[in-house]
């Protein structure tokens, strides 16, 4: 299948750049780490990496070119034995092989249909219908859902480093020292044990802070103040003193930042009672659920990622839009397998359940929004009516989420499964820098193809 060359960021903050020149011609014969193109902004230069092998069938970006868009398509790198005429195909249908007839010997096995099925979003509950929709990046879901809850209370404020005069490493709280002032949207020193702790007391004593992390692996800093003074501190003064306080940056894996930048911490703190763990995917979920955390009497551990900090998604046009932790969402509706995701998982997942779809498997597809409280209802009766599920994040495999969703399903839904429950993760490896290994250690939708088909005995 051909593969998307993307432009790449020289930066978190960067949103386009010049393609300054390439260094592959069409029909070149690429390996893993060629370098195929220049980039470059006003600041940097960067060069461009094949991350897999095969033959440069189409230039989509001419060189020279200003202004293009991160993650906007620049080439299309082909396989063996594919030509130029695949890359139009491709775009329209993802999965052309023919369904695999389904194992004999597995008596359970559905009736693989010959014609695709239909897959679509499914509605959601949260959002009457009729509702004005309008297209926001998670960026922008992001700074408003701040905004607007900084607006309506006076007790809100967001500290952290770089938020306030730089707007944030990532842009995100873009706007809001000019709105707000110097009072309220707060620089801290590069110390996070020390200014997450000056947050914990500011919640103890009845403000609302917002901490921002430059990512949740500086987090690692600030640990004590968060699991022994923020998570525990309702429970151990008797229901006499919380902590209201919101924990959010980006976390888990970005594009070349080595095993030190790049892990996820879902489960870690969805393993301490006291926390709530939220994992947005969309830019409704980020506003939804950010406006619900910021509201909650709770600490809330608010994981981003930042590589959907520039997707655009549909978002309701509406003056206060809020989600309730703990609900998950069913995205796509299906019959045969379901699949369970969360934040940047769910990428590979719809487009996994997509490609299933050509294949004639039809494919319920989760998307659990919260960790903590887990939504495992949703889940159970989803896997009540399919029989099967996979579950796709990625977090190494050991004491992760996934393992916490396969117990609980085999605890309370044994009897319903036709298959074994399967698992979709990253590797069991520290993250590595190189582009062609990271990108092996990562998830990928074969990887769910593969598992689905595995479980649907059409492998």
């Amino acid at each position: 299948m051909p593969i998307d060359i993307l432009m790449p960021a020289l930066s978190p903050t960067m949103e386009e750049g010049k393609l300054a020149k390439w260094l592959k011609a069409e029909g070149d014969t690429v390996t893993a780490g060629d370098v195929i193109a220049e980039i470059e902004t006003d600041k940097a230069t960067m060069e461009v990496e094949a991350v897999d092998e095969g033959t440069l069938g189409k230039i989509l970006v001419p060189e020279g070119t200003d202004n293009v868009k991160v993650n906007e398509k620049i080439a299309v790198l082909l396989g063996e034995g594919e030509d130029a005429s695949a890359i139009d195909t491709s775009a329209a249908a993802p999965a052309a092989a023919a369904p695999a007839p389904a194992a004999a010997e597995a008596p359970s096995a559905p009736a693989a249909p010959a014609a695709p099925v239909v897959s679509e979003p499914a509605d959601d509950p949260e959002i009457p219908a009729g509702t004005a929709m309008k297209s926001s990046t998670v960026r922008e879901a992001l700074r408003d859902a701040m905004a607007e809850e900084m607006r309506r209370d006076g007790d809100v404020f967001v500290m952290g480093e770089e938020v306030a005069e730089y707007q944030g490493a990532y842009k995100i709280t873009q706007g809001l020292l000019d709105e707000f002032s110097a009072k309220r949207v707060i620089d801290t020193p590069i110390t996070e044990h020390g200014f997450t702790g000056l947050g914990v007391g500011a919640a103890m004593a009845g403000l609302k802070p917002i901490v921002e992390f430059m990512t949740f692996n500086f987090a690692m800093q600030a640990i004590d103040q968060i699991i022994n003074s923020a998570a525990k501190t309702l429970y151990m003064s008797g229901g006499q003193m919380g902590a209201p306080i919101v924990f959010r940056g980006p976390n888990g894996a970005a594009a070349r930042v080595g095993a030190q930048h790049s892990q996820d911490y879902a489960s870690w703190y969805a393993h301490v009672p006291g926390l709530k763990v939220v994992q947005p995917y969309s830019a409704a979920d980020a506003k939804g659920l950010l406006k619900a955390a910021i509201r909650d009497p709770n600490p809330v551990i608010f994981l981003e990622n930042e590589i959907l900090y520039g997707h655009s998604f549909e978002i309701p046009d509406v003056d206060d839009f809020v989600l309730p932790i703990g609900k998950a969402k069913v995205e796509r509706g299906g019959t045969d397998v379901t699949l369970v995701s969360w934040g940047i998982g769910m990428t590979y997942t719809l487009q996994a359940a997509d490609e299933l779809a050509g294949l004639g498997i039809s494919a319920e597809v989760i998307n659990l929004r919260t960790i903590r409280p887990l939504d495992i209802e949703t889940v159970l009766a989803s896997v009540r009516k399919t029989g099967r599920i996979v579950t796709i994040e990625e977090a190494f495999p050991m004491c992760s989420v996934s393992s916490e969703i396969a117990y609980q399903v085999q605890e309370q839904a044994f009897d319903y499964l036709d298959a074994p429950i399967l698992r979709v993760t990253g590797k069991d490896v520290p993250m590595p820098y190189a582009a062609n290994l990271e990108k092996l250690a990562l998830p990928s939708v074969p990887e769910v193809i593969e598992a689905v088909k595995a479980v649907t005995y059409t492998a």
